[in-house]
Formats: C-alpha cells, sequence, structure tokens
C-alpha cells in the first residue's frame, strides 16, 4: 500500500493540474521507497535521504548527455560502473542499483532540452521527497509497533571483486544502449533496463532462470498489457491501473519473480510511454516493446555469463591486486 501511494500520489496530483506527464517523472522517483530498509527511524531515513539524492543524481547524469547517443552510452556504463560499485560496497539489499540505473537509461533517451532541465530534475526531487515523507510517517508507525535494534552499516570487505562486478556491469550497460542507438529504436532505455533486470541474478543459474521467467513473463504481461490498452484509456484510468499495478507487483515480487514480471511490463510500459500507450496501435507498441525486452533479455544474460564465471572473476582479481601493488610500489 505505502508503496502504491508513493508512485500514485504524484499521479493523481499531475491528473489533478493537468500535467500528467509531470506526474509520471514524480512518480518514478517515488520507487525509492523500494529502498526503505528494516531498521531504525533514523537508518530509515538516512537510507531514504540518500536514495533520493542518488534518483537526483542519476537523472541529471542520464538527461545532461542525451544529446550525443554514443556519448550518453559511454556515460551510461560509467555510471553504472560507479553505482554498483557503491551499492555493493555498503551492501545494500535488492533492489540494489537496478532503479539508479533504470532511471538514468530513461533520462539519457529523453530529447535534450537544456531549459526543460531544472523543471525535471524537480519533479523527480518532489517525487522522492513526497516518498519520504510518506516512509517518515510510516516509519514512526510501524517502529513503534515493532521497536528495532541499532545496526551498523555494513561494508563488504572484498573491494577487488566488486570491482570486477561493477566493470561486467558498466561494459554491458554500455554496450545495450550503444545497440538500441544503432539499430535506431524507438526507445532504446528498454535494452539497457531488461538487460540489468536479468543481470541481477545471484548465480549464473539464477540468471539464466531470471532470463526465461523475464521473457516469459514479459510475453504474458504485453498480453496483458494489449487487452488493457484496447479499452481505450484515459489518463484517470492509466494513473489508478500503475497504482493498483504497483501493489499487485509488490505483493507477488518476493514470492514468485516470473509472476511478478507479468505484472511489472504493462507498468512499465505505462510509466515509461503513457502518452504514446494513449495514441499508437496497441498492437505496434507491443510488438516492438517484445522485441527490445527480447534483445536486452539476451544481452543481460551474457553480462551474466561473464560476472558469474569463477575462473573469470579469479584471474580479474589476481590482476587488480597486481596492479594495485604495482602502483604503491611505485
Amino acid at each position: 500500500v505505502l508503496a502504491s501511494l508513493c508512485v500514485g500520489l504524484p499521479l493523481l496530483i499531475g491528473y489533478y493540474l493537468g500535467k500528467v506527464d509531470y506526474g509520471i517523472l514524480s512518480c518514478m522517483a517515488g520507487l525509492v521507497i523500494l529502498y526503505l530498509p528494516t531498521a531504525t527511524v533514523a537508518r530509515r531515513m538516512i537510507t531514504m535521504l540518500a536514495c533520493s539524492f542518488g534518483f537526483m543524481i542519476s537523472f541529471v547524469i542520464g538527461i545532461c548527455f542525451s544529446f550525443n547517443p554514443i556519448l550518453s552510452s559511454i556515460v551510461l556504463g560509467l555510471f553504472a560502473l560507479s553505482v554498483h560499485w557503491v551499492v555493493n560496497y555498503f551492501g545494500m539489499k535488492p533492489p540494489g542499483s537496478f532503479f539508479f540505473i533504470m532511471i538514468a537509461s530513461i533520462a539519457s533517451c529523453m530529447p535534450f532540452d537544456l531549459i526543460a532541465i531544472p523543471v525535471r530534475v524537480g519533479l523527480i526531487g518532489m517525487g522522492a521527497m513526497l516518498a519520504s515523507l510518506l516512509a517518515l510517517f510510516y516509519s514512526l508507525y510501524i517502529t513503534k509497533k515493532h521497536p528495532q535494534k541499532t545496526e551498523l552499516i555494513v561494508v563488504r570487505k572484498s573491494n577487488y571483486t566488486t570491482l570486477f562486478e561493477s566493470a561486467i556491469v558498466g561494459f554491458f550497460m554500455f554496450l545495450s544502449l550503444l545497440t538500441g542507438h544503432l539499430l535506431k529504436l524507438d526507445n532504446p532505455y528498454w535494452l539497457p533496463i531488461s538487460c540489468a533486470a536479468v543481470m541481477q541474478g545471484a548465480s549464473f543459474q539464477h540468471v539464466g532462470q531470471r532470463s526465461f521467467q523475464r521473457v516469459l513473463g514479459t510475453f504474458i504481461g504485453l498480453g496483458l498489457t494489449w487487452v488493457l490498452l484496447l479499452f481505450k484509456m484515459t489518463p484517470l484510468t492509466i494513473c489508478i491501473s500503475i497504482m493498483v499495478l504497483q501493489f499487485i507487483i509488490e505483493v507477488l515480487v518476493v514470492r514468485h519473480y516470473g509472476l511478478a514480471v507479468v505484472f511489472i511490463t504493462p507498468l512499465t510500459l505505462f510509466l515509461a510511454e503513457a502518452g504514446s500507450a494513449m495514441t499508437v496501435d496497441p498492437t505496434t507498441l507491443i510488438s516492438v516493446r517484445f522485441m527490445d525486452i527480447l534483445l536486452g533479455s539476451i544481452i543481460g544474460a551474457i553480462g551474466g555469463w561473464f560476472l558469474h564465471h569463477e575462473q573469470l572473476r579469479h584471474k580479474a582479481e589476481i590482476q587488480i591486486r597486481k596492479t594495485r601493488v604495482g602502483i604503491l610500489r611505485k
């Protein structure tokens, strides 16, 4: 319910003010609520504020380099490397770096408009602030009912493996977005988003399972989206649908990823393409998005193989150690 409110309230406010596009931009920042930890109020709010700032930085980095497809792909790769390293270093739990990369990917494919950047960043900030405010009220209520012990931030010890993982993630984010641009796709950000979702698997078997579940779940989810779009949805019905879908996803995602993807697909489509969803032929939109997500999932599966190849990881760790020792000796 909390996640649905954080995503839905900006949408409803935007609809009421006649600015649905503003509401959709703000509601993407409302997804920061998914990073709310189970901890003390202070720890919860520190995490929320840090992640909110991270969302704004993600959007700024993406939108500022959107004027050139090659440069934006390189910047996205470097950003994904950095954010994955930071998230792993501080031992953040899932969804980890995914939503930071998602926001940067979408922003990097927006039309470049220097004058509009402050307004767009402000909308992201307001969406994150609203989510943080709701998180505060919820935290005060839940910690009073179920007191939490004070806990310390967990820092990973192996910086070498983290750097190797981050480099692989960054390279495949760069590759997926660049592929989308080279193929001249309408919305190339679907490739890095799908790629990042698949690469989140805890092992190569998990990556393969996620790839299969994502493709199958996406296929069924696109069918569901197609049925919804046939009803000629209005801005209000899209806003309500996003809230309902977010609630269903939060209930299902901890139980079965593949089943959750069925509802994640229409949610992401409505968030990313609310305007075109009401004007474009549903069959055309669905067929194009399926090919985008399929290609991104394939790239993500290949990236997952490199990410979880134990021998490759071991050699990379040894080489990084040797390089570091060599630099320190000089």
